[in-house]
Parts: C-alpha cells; structure tokens; sequence
C-alpha cells in the first residue's frame, strides 16, 4: 500500500518526483502557488490532490495542510521543494543585493519551508507517529561558483536550510521522525531557463558536471529524492545528499 506523500512544488523537480511516486503507488498531495500548474499535475497522477496557497502565509499554509489530512487522512512523508531565485528581486553579490531581494528569497525559500515543517511536525507529534521530511537545498549551500552564480541571498537561504534540517533531525529523531536534505547541482527546471540559455554557461557546466556532461535533469534528482523518502533510508536522518554531476569535487 502507498503513502501519502505531499510535495511543495508542482513543476520541475517536484513535478518529476510527484509523477516518479505516482507509479510507485504513492497518493500525492500538492502545494503550490499557481493553481493551473496544481491541476495540470494532478490530471497525469493516479490519486491527487492538491492546493493553491502562498506558502510564505501562515494560513494558508495551514489550510493547505488540513485539506491534505481532509482528502488522505494522514500524511507520510513531506517534500519541501518549491523556492525561487531571487535574482528578478535583486539578488546578487552582498554589496549589490538589494532589500527586497534579500527579503523575498529568504521567505521564499526559508520561511515557507518553516511553516510547512511546522505544521506537520505538530500533526505527527499529536498523533504520536513518526514521519519523514525531506529539504530541498543546494550545492551553492557549502561550494561556491563566483563567476556565474553570484546569489548571496539565495546561497544564504539554502545554507539556512541545512542547519534548521539538521538541528530538526537531531531533536526530533526519539520521535521517529526523519529529516535529511538533498542538494542538487545545476538541474534542467523551468527556475533554470536563464542558464540553459546562456552558451557561455553551458560550456561552462559541461566542465563543472562531468558526470552528467551539462545540466542534471529533474527526474535524476527525483530518483534519489525517492530513496531519501521511502522506507529503503529509514535508518537514515540528518543527511546532505549532494547530487550535483561532480560540481563540488570539479574546479
């Protein structure tokens, strides 16, 4: 029998790995910002549900969340993977990052993964069950690119991310409750179509990904995504899996 598994994000990564969990029998539940993307992905899994909400509110978030427990009656495992690049707010190098790009991107990635962490740590804990949460983070957490990744406050936003899993996992392990974190290299998503335009870039990534000669495709990410949610990782908590194609052993 599946779980129920809910997924912030409904394409790109989060697209991939709904559909990827699908096939394996999982019942998804989606929580997204667009709710045209929500109903497109929906229509291609075999048990769906979904729900449009700013994850940066709290209502919302938590409305988002009844309405899972609503259609499923419980929740399994959690996949936190919708953010932003903050670069069209003004993120960039420190001394060029403006307010509102800091401000955006730290909410964004930060804070709507906290509320979503929240909300269903208190529904496991009420319930007196374990469960299982998995961070989307970056490689540009712990392994810097100057020259073409200059995203202070989006590098600072996936760094928080892997402190706050890692103190989580610590705490909330004597409940049972996983939580680990995967950081990907660059990935073909629709958050990347700037890169993939640029042939500078992608000449550029073909040396920085040798594993995967350029850019990682979502479903790659999902593969291993996958592994970190199932029961196959069960004794596995407070982890940073990178999958990155070699970027952080490549100069």
């Amino acid at each position: 029998m599946g779980r129920v598994l809910l997924i912030t994000g409904s394409t790109g990564i989060a697209e991939a790995t709904a559909l990827q969990a699908s096939q394996r029998g999982d019942s998804i539940f989606v929580i997204s910002r667009h709710e045209s993307h929500c109903l497109d992905l929906c229509t291609r899994l075999r048990d769906a549900g979904y729900c449009a909400c700013n994850l940066t509110d709290e209502h919302g978030v938590q409305d988002a969340l009844s309405a899972c427990l609503n259609r499923f009656g419980a929740i399994d495992a959690v996949f936190n993977v919708a953010g932003i690049s903050g670069r069209s707010f003004g993120d960039g190098p420190l001394h060029e990052c403006s307010t509102e790009g800091w401000t955006v991107t730290l909410d964004s990635n930060v804070k709507s993964m906290f509320l979503v962490c929240r909300g269903v740590l208190k529904y496991w804990i009420g319930a007196g069950r374990g469960g299982t949460i998995l961070n989307l983070s970056s490689v540009l957490a712990f392994s810097p690119q100057a020259q073409h990744f200059a995203t202070h406050a989006y590098a600072a936003s996936k760094g928080a991310i892997v402190s706050m899993s890692l103190a989580m996992a610590a705490y909330y392990a004597p409940q049972k409750i996983r939580v680990n974190v995967i950081a990907p290299g660059l990935v073909r998503t629709p958050m990347t179509g700037r890169a993939q335009t640029n042939p500078e870039l992608m000449d550029f990534m073909a040396h920085k990904q040798p594993l995967s000669s350029g850019m990682l495709e979502a479903d790659d990410i999902a593969l291993a995504s996958l592994f970190l949610l199932g029961e196959e990782s069960r004794h596995i908590t407070g982890q940073v899996l990178a999958v990155d194609g070699g970027w952080t052993v490549s100069g």
